[in-house]
């Protein structure tokens, strides 16, 4: 590999003369800059910029942890975080834990993986990052990052409950209010619940904005009509009957899989989705689209979580002061309205 001192010597010149126009720094004469800069492109020179940067001590490199990228959310949240640090010359380090594949969801509720993040950090400092954000796979509580580090560091999807480091969140209160209301706005009163897990922070803050909806509408909350589901698409059918039979003219599913399961069942009953009983989901999964009739979800805003983190990182390897103090960010979602909804207002 060409060096600093070859292209000075073939040039005739200081290696600090090289060093400078390679760095835009004054100090040369223009024909010296012509000379010595048509010399590196004659020889191929590269620059050693890992050499530089940790004598610098600016790698401008961030780590990113993600707990198992075979997970549907995963990927936006880590191209937000990609899409950031380009924008701002930064390169990233992955490193998938891949949780999911070796423990399926159970892990949510384990700490005995945290030793392997601990150690996986370990790595990335050595490798002289200058942030780490955690990409969590569902939103819960975690205390996997270690409080003193040498680095910020970020939780992407997740709550550490440490406002040094920092959570970035969906605001999923905010779009399960949005999605009641708009079945409230097409005239539906008598509404359904199919949930997630009732454990889960997303269940329990989409069921508080339901709720909210409701109450803002006058609407009275029957625990009767709320089916706790388990996010699969057996548990969205095993839920429909117990509905349907209550009269509501609309069924909320938490997610996509779940309405998925609903539109099952209402075909074995011979009825409609959207025209006899309306359905909504949520998530915005590929295959959300593709139902017959498409729809009507709240889309996750996944890629600007991701991009969130990594503004919230940089800011803390800048040292600058953070916008939100308690340091918990939630980002909006936002609805996608399509035929799965029908206007009752229409025919009244």
């Amino acid at each position: 590999m060409v060096t600093i001192k070859e292209i000075a010597k073939e040039c005739n010149v200081s290696v600090a003369t090289v060093s400078n126009i390679l760095n835009h720094k004054p100090g040369a004469s223009d024909e010296t800059r012509r000379i010595v800069m048509a010399k590196i492109k004659e020889l191929n020179y590269k620059p050693n910029t890992v050499a530089r940067n940790l004598k610098t001590k600016n790698t401008r490199t961030i780590g990113v942890i993600v707990e198992d990228m075979t997970i549907f959310s995963i990927p936006d949240i880590v191209d937000g975080i990609t899409e950031h640090c380009e924008e701002n010359n930064y390169q990233i380090l992955l490193i998938n834990l891949r949780l999911f594949k070796k423990y399926n969801d159970f892990y949510y509720h384990r700490d005995d993986y945290y030793d392997q993040v601990e150690q996986e950090i370990d790595k990335l400092i050595a490798r002289q990052v200058e942030g780490v954000i955690y990409v969590a796979a569902h939103e819960r509580v975690m205390k996997c990052i270690p409080e003193k580090l040498p680095v910020p560091a970020v939780m992407a999807y997740g709550y550490t409950q440490n406002k040094n480091i920092p959570s970035i969140v969906v605001n999923d209160e905010d779009g399960a209010h949005q999605i009641v209301k708009h079945l409230v706005d097409n005239g539906h009163r008598k509404i359904g619940i199919i949930t997630g897990k009732p454990d889960s922070i997303h269940t329990q803050e989409r069921l508080l904005g339901m709720q909210r909806a409701f109450y803002e509408n006058q609407i009275l909350y029957n625990p009767e009509s709320v089916y706790y589901g388990d996010w699969t698409r057996q548990s969205g059918y095993n839920g429909t009957d117990q509905l349907l039979e209550q009269g509501v003219t609309a069924i909320c599913c938490m997610n996509d899989l779940m309405a998925g399961g609903v539109y099952d069942r209402m075909e074995e009953r011979g009825m409609l989705p959207g025209k006899e009983v309306s359905v909504t989901g949520y998530d915005n999964r590929e295959l959300s689209g593709y139902y017959k009739p498409p729809l009507t979800t709240i889309s996750l805003p996944l890629h600007d979580i991701g991009y969130t983190a990594s503004e919230v990182i940089m800011r803390m390897v800048e040292e600058k002061e953070l916008k939100e103090p308690d340091g918990i960010y939630r980002v909006g979602c936002y609805m996608l309205e399509r035929s799965s909804v029908r206007n009752l207002k229409e025919n009244s």
